[in-house]
This record gives C-alpha cells, sequence and structure tokens, in this order.
C-alpha cells in the first residue's frame, strides 16, 4: 500500500498486481438484429446496413455498447465480437457479473425470464416501401442492449455460458482427451 501527502489531502492506493482482472462474466451471443424481418414498428433492415458503421467503430478504436433495457447509465458488459452475416447482426459478448445490473440480467437470462437483444441506433439511409414499411439501408449502430421485449421478436440470445461452466467444461475436456490418449 502506498500514501502519498500532498496539499493537505491524503489518498491510499493499493498496486495493480497479477490478480487484477474480471472475476466473474458470463458468454452470450445471439442475433440483435435480422435482415428482411419487419419489426413491430415496420422497420425493415437491409442486408449490408451495418457495414459502415461497423467498419468506422474498428477504425476509430471503439465498440458497440453492451447496455441493460437501453439505459446508458447501466452498460452490464462488453462485446467482444459484433458482426454482419448472411442472417443479421450476430453478436458476442461477457455480461460482467460484478456488476449489480449484469448479475441481475444473468440470473432472468439463467431463468429463462429474458432473453431479448434490442439495438440503440441513428438511421443514415431509408426508404418506404409500397407496403409502408421502412427500409433501413444504412445504420449507425450505438449499442446492443438485453432487454425484456424487443421490437425485433427474431432479436434473442441464443446462448449464455458462465464462465465457471465454461472453466469445468474445459477441465471435462482435457480428462476425457487424457484418459482416451491412457486407452489408446
Amino acid at each position: 500500500m502506498d500514501y502519498q501527502i500532498g496539499m493537505g489531502l491524503e489518498t491510499k492506493f493499493a498496486r495493480f498486481d497479477g490478480e487484477t482482472g474480471l472475476k466473474g462474466t458470463c458468454e452470450i451471443s445471439g442475433y440483435a438484429s435480422v435482415f428482411g424481418a419487419a419489426d413491430q414498428g415496420g422497420d425493415v433492415v437491409v442486408k449490408g446496413a451495418y457495414g459502415l458503421s461497423l467498419k468506422s467503430l474498428a477504425t476509430g478504436g471503439r465498440s458497440v455498447k453492451m447496455l441493460w433495457q437501453h439505459d446508458p447509465a447501466r452498460p452490464i458488459g462488453v462485446w467482444d465480437e459484433v458482426r454482419e452475416d448472411a442472417r443479421g447482426l450476430w453478436v458476442k459478448g461477457r455480461i460482467l457479473i460484478d456488476v449489480q445490473a449484469g448479475s441481475e440480467a444473468l440470473a432472468l437470462i439463467s431463468a429463462g425470464a429474458i432473453d431479448g437483444l434490442s439495438i440503440g441506433y441513428r438511421t443514415i439511409q431509408a426508404e418506404k416501401d409500397q407496403k409502408g414499411q421502412r427500409l433501413l439501408h444504412e445504420i449507425d449502430i450505438w449499442e446492443v442492449s438485453l432487454v425484456t421485449f424487443p421490437m425485433l421478436p427474431e432479436a434473442r440470445v441464443e446462448g449464455a455460458v458462465d464462465s465457471d461452466t465454461q472453466l469445468a467444461n474445459d477441465i471435462l475436456a482435457g480428462i476425457n482427451a487424457a484418459r482416451e490418449e491412457m486407452l489408446a
């Protein structure tokens, strides 16, 4: 523990050591947006709509934020991978269970009470089709939230694995591999 004194202000701080880091996370993945599907507001995202935004974020060293219920004051984790594929906007990230809202989100996901994903974005280019739906051709993606009721019913968490379960699965896989090697 170091002590700093100066100008009448005393502070205490501990230096970071090798044990500092994330204590608990839960990995989740799923589609935050699906191309060609109309959401409850009549918006349809067109394939390729996220491309320029994702490229700009990567170039600028920025990332899409993981929020709880679209509340910018409640980040609950980090998205490690956000990409477009043939189906839509796929995301994979970690809920931080050391954050109160993250712990609550994990409990709700584990119980099956919540599984929705929803995007926060700014429309760059759109048009109306003959059905009156808004076709979103270019979107500036800001955040992907875990939500109770997604605007797009298909936008769902598809998988969740906590760090302890992943570690247990990795150990078990190692034991099974060693056993097979010994028996061979």
